[in-house]
């Protein structure tokens, strides 16, 4: 949630324009306000307002402003509505202070009245104002501002990503971190903070990311940080990612979902082709081994730790239990020595699954973490890792992350299966030679249905409500259908159990309602043909998605269908995804939506 960015130094142009560039690389992250600070001669200068960042640039021209260093914000509202008086940044009552945050600091409501009891006057209803004031009163007192900043923390209780302005010390940036992402950028001549990786990767690569309790500043030719009062040498965490600028720009494309979506091909390859299959090996015994495995993950990462879950039971027979994250506490109890957490997670810093992932390590369970950013905190705090490659993903509906995702859990759980019997070695080599294939494949599926999809959508557009059926392994899928219309084309849609459409939903279905079925595993044909008819005879628009091998069959049982190569279940579920995210992408796109920046959501949930 929200992002943050913060520069010292001179980066060949205006401090406002760079900071309105990095601003609209971390957008996916909040859009209901944005902000910047600078400091220079004349003391710190803060332009911010409701609204997307253009909005707030039309409004106050902040690109105009420049200075020694600078930090800017896009909010994602958790204390106090969108508002001007509450988009960030905030500043203490000198006007010497300014501060941009992410997380939600837990203690504020007591930390505000006591200092508002000391004569303190607040403007806004966020709590992160009271990180502003508690500052200025350790300054006040004579403490050094890197003292004042450790004191200021150490009365914080909650999640934080700060980024401090103080005009007395006009060539640094001071940071802490605590639960919420926060890296650094080390450039030439120059420094740079933000929540994500993409913000400034049109100045600069190279990367250290911060570790929670750590703080410090960054000047024009430095970076210091401390964590409990002792210096912390970074030197070592210096590191080059390889995503190019280009890759976190749109590139032509009229959103970055579809972008995302044509770039899968490319981002599954490059998976595949990082995976090390000897430690893949070695985790797969890891999991077979277990006492009990579980599986935690939020949003669409739960939905392919639901496939690995349906590949661990189906082919390895193990004991396996997947959960919400944020409901990791009705498990506790369960967990043992000897027991496995498998942690999926996109960006690595989702907060529901790290605090999962801690609570289990406290007791005794081994974590294995996936997640697509290398060295964040749940991979870093995890026993295992195990990476995608998918690059940059910066639209807030998750696509090529997911069946990234799909790959490397699939994978684990052929190699868990074939370790401990639950599959021979043909079928081995069946799923793992069509995991290699899966790049061309879903680039044949792209250009074979897009077309019919964009034509489908046309019909769904208008629509309120629809239905995403499936059964076995492709109910996993369904369900990511599901959720990829409603974050971002605002349709109301349920995904079931097919055989569980009986049971209540079908109650709802009258002419023209649309029910989608995602036809995966060939145990499931007769059930799902029956479901299909009797949607059908109830009126509703049904679409069927299914491998090309059951056109024959069940071509006219469908109002529509949209035809996948032939493949086994446990690569569709990779391919079947496509023209899901497709759905939704011009469903929302023709209902007149911007898929990119979905009301009410952020792309990575860092406040419980």
């Amino acid at each position: 949630m929200c992002g943050i960015v913060g520069v010292a130094g001179g980066v060949g142009e205006r401090l406002g324009s760079a900071l309105k560039k990095c601003l609209e690389r971390l957008e996916y992250r909040g859009y209901d306000s944005a902000g910047v600070a600078v400091t220079g001669a004349g003391g710190i200068i803060v332009r911010k307002g409701r609204g997307k960042i253009h909005e707030v640039e039309a409004r106050f021209n902040f690109t105009a402003l420049d200075g020694l260093s600078g930090i800017g914000h896009t909010r994602w509202a958790t204390h106090g509505k969108p508002s001007d008086e509450n988009a960030h940044p905030h500043v203490d009552c000198t006007g010497e202070v300014a501060v941009a945050h992410n997380g939600i600091i837990a203690n504020y409501r007591e930390l505000k009245e006591q200092l508002t009891a000391r004569g303190h006057r607040f403007i806004s209803d966020t709590d992160t104002e009271v990180i502003a004031h508690l500052f200025e009163d350790y300054v006040k007192a004579g403490l050094p501002a890197l003292v004042a900043l450790r004191e200021t923390i150490r009365r914080l209780k909650g999640s934080y990503a700060i980024a401090l302005l103080y005009s007395r010390e006009p060539d640094r940036v001071f940071f802490a971190r605590n639960v919420s992402p926060l890296v650094v950028g080390v450039g030439e001549g120059f420094n740079f903070l933000a929540s994500d990786i993409p913000a400034f990767l049109g100045y600069t690569n190279r990367v250290i990311t911060l570790h929670d309790g750590e703080y410090g500043y960054i000047t024009p030719s430095s970076v210091y940080v401390e964590k409990n009062g002792e210096p912390v040498n970074v030197e070592g965490r210096v590191r080059v990612v390889n995503w190019s600028p280009e890759a976190a720009s749109r590139e032509g494309y009229p959103h970055f979902m579809l972008k995302e979506i044509h770039e899968q091909p490319k981002a599954l390859r490059e998976t595949w082709a990082g995976l090390d299959m000897g430690y893949v090996s070695k985790l797969s015994r890891i999991i077979a081994e277990a006492r009990r495995v579980f599986i935690t993950a939020s949003g669409t990462s739960y939905h392919a730790g639901l496939v690995l879950d349906h590949l661990l039971a189906g082919l390895a027979g193990l004991d396996t239990h997947v959960f919400n994250s944020s409901e990791y506490r009705k498990y506790l109890r369960l967990v043992r020595e000897g027991d496995l957490l498998v942690a999926v997670s996109q960006s690595g810093e989702t907060i529901d699954t790290l605090m999962a992932a801690r609570v289990f390590r406290e007791r005794g369970a081994r974590v294995l973490a996936v997640s697509n950013v290398v060295d964040s905190t749940i991979p870093r705090e995890s026993d295992y890792q195990l990476y995608t490659s998918a690059g940059p993903e910066i639209s807030v509906a998750a696509t090529k992350t997911f069946t990234a995702q799909l790959m490397i859990l699939t994978a684990l759980a052929a190699n868990a299966a074939l370790y401990n019997g639950g599959i021979g070695k043909e079928t081995y080599s069946l799923i793992m030679s069509e995991l290699e294939q899966a790049p061309d494949l879903v680039n044949a599926t792209m250009i074979n249905v897009e077309a019919r999809v964009r034509h489908i959508a046309g019909k769904v557009k208008v629509k309120a409500s629809a239905y995403y059926l499936s059964r076995g392994i492709g109910l996993p899928i369904a369900m990511e259908g599901a959720l990829k219309m409603k974050e971002v084309a605002y349709v109301h849609a349920e995904a079931y159990p097919a055989g569980e459409s009986k049971h209540g939903p079908i109650a709802l279905v009258d002419q023209g309602f649309p029910v989608i079925f995602t036809v995966t595993d060939d145990d499931y044909l007769d059930p799902l043909e029956g479901n299909a008819m009797e949607m059908a005879a109830r009126g509703a628009y049904t679409i069927g998605i299914l491998p090309s091998k059951h056109y024959a069959r069940l071509g006219k049982v469908f109002t529509e269908v949209i035809q996948t190569p032939d493949a086994s279940p446990y690569l569709l579920t990779i391919i079947q995804s496509i023209p899901l995210q497709l759905l939704a992408y011009y469903t929302a796109v023709l209902r007149g939506y911007d898929p990119d920046k979905p009301r009410n959501l952020a792309k990575t949930v860092t406040v419980e």
